[in-house]
């Protein structure tokens, strides 16, 4: 099915939203890239689902009900409707565009307690509110988890009405609730598929259970004693001895939080804030921790990335002491993908708004070509979890004015979070005008970017022609 899907790339759904990437889907569904908005588009996901005559009308409801929520740990949808493509009749819904999700760090590696708890503090805030609009999310799955500007977000667009029976019933996974085989939906359902995913994100496998038995599911032993409670009453057969989101929310605040090592520098991130956010906003939030939400989503595998310590509580700290980011230099007219000797520059401080970053004019390269270079804005959170050196080359028009005016990855590395910054970094970069002869008017460059836990260095090479 993926190949069927994916040859609708380029087709534009309802005159408006062209099918840019196709993303991922099953027999019955497909998820692309797209964009919307005007005068500058902003990337967004467009899903299509086979128009079945007897529910498109229902399913085109509850859209248009999810698009009228307002959270903040949910996902936004804003537009549905039919559409036809060929000969076929779909319906399609237009949501925030979420980089990462659960499902994509699961298979490399397990979370740790502390950034378990940060998962769950969003979660809960997004299912009461849901729970308190007699809604119910019905389908909770770490792809359902996601991560959108490293902010955590649940999906929207298979939102139940509490008590409503489930037409899928037959098709139970395994996140789903043992009742959910007579097709009830409640709000005790989310929270044991909540509950599943909590023993998975901690261990990498679900707990054993059989939904023919009616003993309660196997938790392992190894959990920490805080969320083997929880899980324990999430995972109860009989509904009505489960927790509800508001226990679990007040168990959880009992936890005490373990101290967390110093951060290496200052950033958005700082260690008074949740354990897997990066966020673009000021050190401290009322909730911080419900605030938090995507930063596990930027880790790897272990043989990549290491966890920090542990959290801290959600209140302002005073700043550590700032380490220096260094960059290092290349003569001008090497080639890419050679390797220089990197040698070191000024702080750089990370975790301030664009206005606020230091731009320094840079007087080593040989012919002095680059007259600016921005560092990227790497969070100490982010940067605490690099295990070795993370790298990410981008290659970079540069115009007769010496401007950037396109950048793209030629190796984005195993990390969409450091790839982003590195892009939006290698944008604000600038160049010598050409000379008058008007040789050199248009050049290429690739900077490699080399993040590690003590600072990032740039390599400019130009690219020879």
């Amino acid at each position: 099915m993926n190949e069927a899907w994916k040859h609708w790339e380029g087709h534009i759904v309802n005159g408006e939203f062209r099918l840019r990437q196709y993303l991922g889907g099953s027999e019955d569904s497909a998820v692309f890239l797209t964009e919307r908005g005007k005068p500058q588009p902003q990337k967004a996901a467009i899903k299509l689902i086979a128009a079945d005559p007897a529910s498109a009308t229902l399913q085109l409801s509850r859209w248009a009900l999810a698009a009228q929520l307002s959270h903040p740990h949910l996902i936004r949808l804003f537009h549905s409707g039919r559409c036809q493509l060929g000969n076929v009749e779909l319906l399609f819904v237009v949501t925030e565009y979420a980089e990462e999700n659960l499902a994509q760090v699961l298979p490399q590696r397990q979370l740790s307690p502390a950034e378990a708890r940060d998962l769950l503090d969003p979660a809960l805030d997004a299912l009461a509110y849901l729970h308190g609009q007699g809604l119910v999310h019905g389908h909770l799955k770490p792809a359902n988890i996601m991560a959108v500007n490293d902010q955590l977000k649940l999906s929207t667009d298979r939102l139940w009405r509490a008590g409503e029976s489930t037409a899928d019933a037959h098709k139970s996974g395994p996140y789903d609730p043992p009742e959910r085989a007579t097709g009830a939906t409640s709000p005790v359902g989310d929270v044991w598929s909540l509950g599943m995913i909590l023993v998975e994100a901690l261990t990498k496998h679900l707990p054993l259970w059989k939904r023919t038995d009616q003993a309660e599911p196997a938790l392992p032993q190894t959990l920490p004693a805080p969320l083997f409670e929880i899980t324990r009453n999430c995972l109860r057969r009989d509904p009505q001895l489960r927790w509800t989101v508001a226990e679990i929310a007040a168990r959880l605040h009992q936890i005490s939080p373990q101290p967390q090592a110093p951060a290496a520098v200052t950033s958005l991130g700082k260690p008074a804030r949740p354990r897997w956010i990066v966020p673009t906003v000021v050190a401290a939030l009322v909730l911080a921790a419900i605030l938090g939400g995507s930063r596990l989503l930027h880790r790897r595998s272990e043989s990549e990335v290491r966890s920090p310590s542990a959290m801290e509580q959600a209140k302002p700290q005073p700043a550590p002491e700032r380490k220096p980011e260094t960059r290092a230099t290349e003569p001008a007219t090497q080639k890419a993908g050679d390797q220089p000797q990197a040698s070191s520059g000024s702080p750089q401080p990370p975790g301030f708004p664009e206005s606020e970053v230091q731009r320094k004019t840079n007087t080593r390269h040989p012919q002095g070509e680059v007259v600016q270079e921005v560092m990227p804005d790497v969070s100490a959170s982010a940067r605490a979890t690099i295990t070795g050196k993370v790298k990410v080359k981008v290659r970079v028009q540069v115009d007769a004015a010496g401007n950037v005016t396109a950048a793209d990855f030629d190796s984005p590395g195993p990390s969409k979070y450091f790839a982003r910054v590195a892009l939006q970094a290698a944008k604000r970069w600038k160049f010598t005008p050409a000379d008058a002869s008007g040789q050199a008017a248009s050049r290429e460059w690739v900077l490699r970017f080399e993040f590690g836990r003590s600072g990032t260095k740039v390599f400019p090479a130009r690219v020879a022609r």
